[in-house]
């Protein structure tokens, strides 16, 4: 494997741990507790995880820890700082029984299954630590719910003599590692699951997970870049560019990015489905901005939209809504049409309001909407050009707007979607530390008994030796929710909070924003130098804690 300069000096870093972490742990537990929703209906699926008590480790003397076998999985997108989830594992699990083994599974959950592996030695992981991507292991999607596959990965977890399996995944992912976990234990198989919070969408979080691992490192790659734009932008004065940002379902990438590098314009998705905004309220918006800017002169700016944004608009989700139930039910005799043909198969299949809105929409944005889903039943938001639909609903708009004289202006555009440019980034000094610990975290869990359980670290926002290790029983975030035509349980999605501070903060400059070319330059990740720069946390954990100390 080559090696960069930076990767040499990274690989020399060694993450820091919790004060808890540092030596022997007990677990002191909570009440038991209960699910975000749907309490009756996700109590009867889980019956053997559900209930189960918040825990949070505290030091105690050592004692001998027999040897157990742990298997490792990475589920789902890539998010920086999944190497050293597994480094954290592999080392706690070495630090109580030298003789205990680490196996990964070979890109994603269908390693499992298919019984691909490899054994995770010293050596192997030296190579990966404090890296970015998934490259160690690989990653997938396949979705982990049919008994066949549950008894078929019991034999190698058998052969193996694996004691626990940990996925590292967002929430569809953990979802999954919930559903194992109850299988395993109804069946009283004596095979632990335990999870672990990723996505670089930021959306896996609630009261017990303050962030995501991942979210850190890819916002400050975005937020280089995006300030790199827009620093071209205020150079060459003669161009709006529309960035597109991943993010799935949320805008807490698109939310971050505007608050560490001040945008003209920044689309929250969640507040335009509060204020029921139709698609031309928000082609409208934006371009009486681009009118204004024309006033001053400057032809010229910088818009951020979320990739999930048309999900978001209420005629729009209702026809994504139909289009996904009728892709689940007709799906196979859809897929071998033609174009033409499979946009007069859903116009004829849909219902007359749906299908109005469906007419409305650019050929190739339609086409993109009734793409085949996700293993878990998610539209492919990140292949639909929101950004381009956006850009050039703007400029008819501003053509109507010349005629009556309430536009004066030139308007070219360029588009980017910056999404995988940030998925495998090397993790910031936060990810490394925080991922790390979660590895660890996920050790002791299993050494403790648990499973159904998500590692978490919580008082994040303070310095490492004071974070708080400990687990969260994963039923306690689930919901049912409609899925590819039915209703299924899976851990409740975290949006941006309109009230909280984040977005009121967003709120109290955007229109200075708007009207200034205010924007900030970031620059690249810091791994060395003032910690003022190189362990700031993300704007969006200062401000939801309190501690607004990234000034």
């Amino acid at each position: 494997m080559e090696t960069s300069s930076l990767q040499k000096e990274r690989a020399k870093y060694q993450p820091m741990l919790p004060k808890a972490l540092q030596s022997a742990v007990s677990i002191k537990e909570g009440n038991p507790t209960q699910s975000a929703d749907d309490h009756e209906d996700i109590k009867k699926l889980f019956p053997n995880t559900y209930g189960l008590p918040i825990v949070e480790f505290e030091p105690t003397i050592s004692k001998e820890t027999p040897n157990f076998n742990v298997g490792v999985i990475l589920s789902g997108g890539q998010a920086p700082g999944g190497h050293n989830v597994i480094s954290g594992i592999f080392d706690e699990l070495k630090k109580l029984n030298p003789n205990s083994r680490l196996y990964g599974f070979l890109m994603g959950p269908g390693g499992l299954v298919d019984h691909n592996y490899i054994e995770i030695t010293t050596e192997l992981i030296q190579n990966y630590r404090n890296t970015g991507g998934f490259d160690l292991i690989g990653s997938g999607r396949t979705k982990l719910e049919k008994i066949d596959q549950f008894e078929k990965s019991l034999e190698i977890i058998r052969q193996l003599d694996i004691k626990a399996i940990v996925i590292i995944g967002g929430d569809d992912s953990n979802t999954n590692a919930c559903v194992l976990a109850e299988y395993y234990a109804a069946k009283k198989y004596g095979v632990q699951v335990i999870g672990c919070p990723k996505t670089i969408d930021g959306d896996l979080k609630n009261d017990q997970i303050e962030t995501s691992f991942g979210f850190d490192t890819a916002t400050k790659t975005y937020s280089e870049m995006i300030g790199n734009i827009a620093r071209d932008c205020n150079s060459a004065r003669k161009y709006w560019h529309f960035i597109k940002l991943m993010g799935r379902s949320a805008s807490h990438i698109a939310l971050e990015c505007a608050l560490q590098t001040h945008p003209n314009i920044c689309l929250i998705s969640e507040e335009i489905k509060a204020k029921d905004k139709t698609l031309n309220d928000v082609v409208e918006y934006i371009a009486t901005i681009v009118a204004n800017r024309a006033k001053e002169g400057k032809n010229y700016g910088v818009v951020l939209v979320p990739e999930g944004l048309l999900e978001f608009i209420p005629a729009v989700y209702r026809l994504i809504q139909e289009l996904s139930d009728l892709l689940a039910t007709h799906g196979e005799e859809y897929k071998n049409l033609d174009d033409l043909s499979q946009k007069e198969y859903i116009t004829t299949h849909l219902s007359e309001t749906n299908r109005a809105t469906f007419e409305t929409l650019p050929l190739e944005v339609a086409h993109q909407l009734a793409l085949e889903r996700d293993p878990h039943g998610n539209v492919q938001v990140s292949l639909i050009e929101t950004e381009k639909l956006l850009s050039v609903m703007v400029e008819a708009k501003l053509k109507e707007w010349v005629k009556t004289g309430k536009y004066v202006g030139k308007f070219s555009t360029i588009h980017h979607f910056l999404g995988y440019e940030g998925r495998c980034a090397a993790p910031s000094n936060f990810d490394a530390n925080y991922c790390y610990s979660l590895g660890t975290t996920a050790v002791q869990l299993i050494a403790n008994g648990k499973t159904g359980y998500m590692a978490i670290v919580k008082n994040t926002t303070a310095p490492t030796e004071e974070w708080i290790a400990g687990g969260v029983p994963i039923t306690m975030m689930m919901n049912m929710e409609r899925r590819n035509g039915e209703m299924k349980p899976v851990i409740r999605k975290a949006l941006v909070d309109l009230q909280g501070a984040p977005f009121q903060t967003f709120v109290l400059n955007r229109e200075k924003w708007a009207k200034e070319s205010s924007y900030i330059y970031p620059g690249p990740i810091q791994y060395w130098g003032p910690k003022e720069v190189c362990d700031r946390t993300t704007k969006t954990l200062a401000l939801e804690k309190g501690s607004n100390k990234n000034e």
